[in-house]
């Protein structure tokens, strides 16, 4: 089975803001972007992808990430992120109404091909399931098979909401890659001790040059 991932993108100047203790406000719009990057490229590596639609406003991210070859969607509902994965999700379905769909965070710039076909792996056993975040609140991957409603419920406490909403929480070893969303400090180091992307690695040298 391949999937079609739906990801979604807040304007950049907006992004992160909870790594304002590790970074300026100058730096998080350029780590948000190299999260995303490698978060795309990875997935769009991973054989049981088909294709990524990314959701965002930002016009630095739509260029960047379409080079890498996701598609681009516009965020028309401006609600939040639930209402742009839903329309992501809608969007992607109006146009291949069989695929399996499966909204993944834009910010895992340690994320492995491999791992995130095990995860999608797992995830087509069942209607609806979801893989649960490093730090066991929330969560970094939703997915439903074909016919199925994504439901996001991402946000505050999402892995007991996606848990209530009926969704298989999926309980897998040496996934640990696509757990690892980064919005804090200690999340960004526990990103580069697993290794991160290219693009990523890149932005962290210039983080610890501008902390010199």
């Amino acid at each position: 089975m391949q999937w079609t991932l739906v990801i979604p993108l807040k304007p950049l100047a907006r992004a992160k803001s909870r790594l304002a203790d590790t970074a300026s406000d100058t730096l998080r719009p350029s780590l948000a972007l190299a999260f995303a990057q490698d978060t795309v490229a990875a997935a769009l590596a991973c054989p049981a992808v088909r294709d990524v639609a990314v959701v965002t406003d930002d016009a630095l991210a739509t260029r960047e990430l379409s080079a890498l070859g996701a598609g681009v969607l516009p965020d028309e509902p401006g609600r939040g992120l639930n209402a742009a994965l839903e329309f992501g999700a809608a969007k992607v379905r109006t146009a291949l109404p069989n695929t399996p769909v499966a909204a993944l965070n834009a910010d895992l710039p340690a994320l492995r091909p491999t791992e995130l076909a095990r995860v999608l792996d797992a995830a087509a056993q069942f209607p609806r399931a979801f893989l649960p975040d490093a730090a066991g609140v929330g969560t970094t991957l939703l997915a439903a098979g074909p016919g199925m409603e994504l439901r996001p419920a991402f946000g505050t406490d999402s892995r007991a909401r996606h848990h209530a909403s009926g969704a298989r929480e999926l309980v897998l070893d040496t996934v640990d890659s696509v757990r690892q969303d980064v919005d804090t400090g200690a999340d960004l180091r526990a990103a580069l001790a697993l290794g991160v992307g290219p693009w990523t690695a890149a932005a962290g040298a210039r983080l610890l040059i501008a902390g010199q």
